[in-house]
């Protein structure tokens, strides 16, 4: 990340949103976000639904074929920023289930929202010029080393499996790395 925060104008910075998320974690987003795309999509079929939420988040499974990819490490959710930390607009919020959330949604639409183009191409130049893939569908996604990433780099290997911990009374008590 220190490299890429170097290839960023002076007046910027980066803020992190997600990175590493347990199994349990995975699978309350993926439950979350099912609920409310719910809500927006009522008349959707359960396969409807079922592909709209993982359009947004990934199915939590640690089987190496469909690894979600933040169960691994190798995947993290963040923004561009002014110096302060206050987060820039880039269009939507983060984790905006809609069609404007697409990382080139905006150089499709440019006179719909040209800040949030620029700061779009701004976070996604940096980010990739230091390795890192971004999931299309969500311009604050990236991963690195991951299955997801050796798909869209056309790598033969990923480096980063899941990552599986023991949860106890909310804490950490034992990690294990696949």
């Amino acid at each position: 990340m220190q490299h890429a925060l170097t290839l960023l104008p002076k007046e910027y910075s980066l803020l992190l949103y997600d990175g590493y998320r347990p199994f349990q974690v995975q699978q309350y987003l993926f439950n979350y976000f099912s609920q409310q795309l719910a809500h927006i999509m009522p008349h959707a079929t359960e396969q409807e639904l079922l592909q709209a939420t993982k359009k947004y988040v990934a199915m939590p499974s640690a089987d190496a074929a469909h690894l979600a990819p933040h169960l691994t490490g190798g995947a993290i959710d963040l923004t561009l920023a002014d110096r302060q930390g206050k987060a820039l607009d880039l269009g939507t919020a983060f984790d905006e289930m809609n069609e404007k959330s697409a990382t080139r949604y905006f150089e499709h639409n440019l006179n719909e929202n040209p800040e949030a183009c620029q700061h779009r191409r701004l976070l996604y130049n940096c980010m990739t010029q230091v390795g890192l893939s971004n999931y299309g569908e969500e311009w604050w996604h990236f991963d690195f080393h991951n299955m997801a990433w050796a798909r869209r780099v056309q790598a033969k290997t990923a480096c980063y499996g899941a990552i599986q911990v023991t949860i106890h009374d909310h804490e950490i008590k034992e990690i294990r790395y696949q």
